[in-house]
């Protein structure tokens, strides 16, 4: 492998229809010859997002990591590493598995709510899998600058990166997500 993808942003293309990656944009956290481990940044599941405010007794909005171990919860971290278990992502965003540190920065307030990112699961390709999925035009990647992981992204994050793109990208933008309606 002569290229790794880590840090860079997968954008969905229209032929991803009716599972969990249509109009995805997901954010790969590690990339080597092994596979690939990513998170989607803008699919809420909104059932998880109840049960957790059960359980902490505030809103946090949980988001759909991936399709692989969806009873895993992964953070993403802006501005600080708040457990020694961490991988960093980039430009003071941070990963973590580690709920008991998480809760516990909240807490005692040395982390706000809107700066963490909570994902139930995540994305995983097998070595060169990847790689395949994106010669297959599957996936754009794009190098995205000062996007905030932390922030409230829905579906409209999809529309808006390709709307920037521009050219065909702008088509696909402007497509049905049923693209038999148009």
């Amino acid at each position: 492998m002569n290229y790794s993808y880590k840090g860079k942003i997968l954008i969905s293309t229209p032929d991803i229809a009716g599972d969990i990656f249509s109009r995805s944009v997901v954010l790969i956290i590690d990339h080597n010859e092994e596979g690939a481990f990513g998170l989607i940044l803008n699919k809420k599941n909104h059932g998880m997002s109840a049960r957790l405010l059960k359980i902490f007794g505030f809103n946090v909005d949980v988001y759909e990591g991936g399709p692989v171990e969806n009873d895993k919860i992964f953070f993403i971290t802006k501005g600080q590493e708040v457990s020694p278990d961490f991988t960093v992502i980039n430009d003071g965003f941070y990963l973590t598995e580690d709920i008991e540190s998480v809760v516990s920065a909240i807490i005692e307030q040395r982390l706000s709510v809107s700066d963490i990112k909570v994902f139930s699961g995540y994305s995983g390709w097998a070595g060169g899998q990847l790689e395949a999925e994106i010669q297959r035009k599957s996936w754009t990647v794009v190098d995205v600058f000062n996007l905030d992981y932390t922030l409230a992204n829905d579906h409209s994050l999809w529309k808006k990166i390709m709307q920037n793109l521009g050219g065909e990208y702008l088509l696909w933008a402007n497509a049905p997500e049923d693209v038999s309606m148009n």
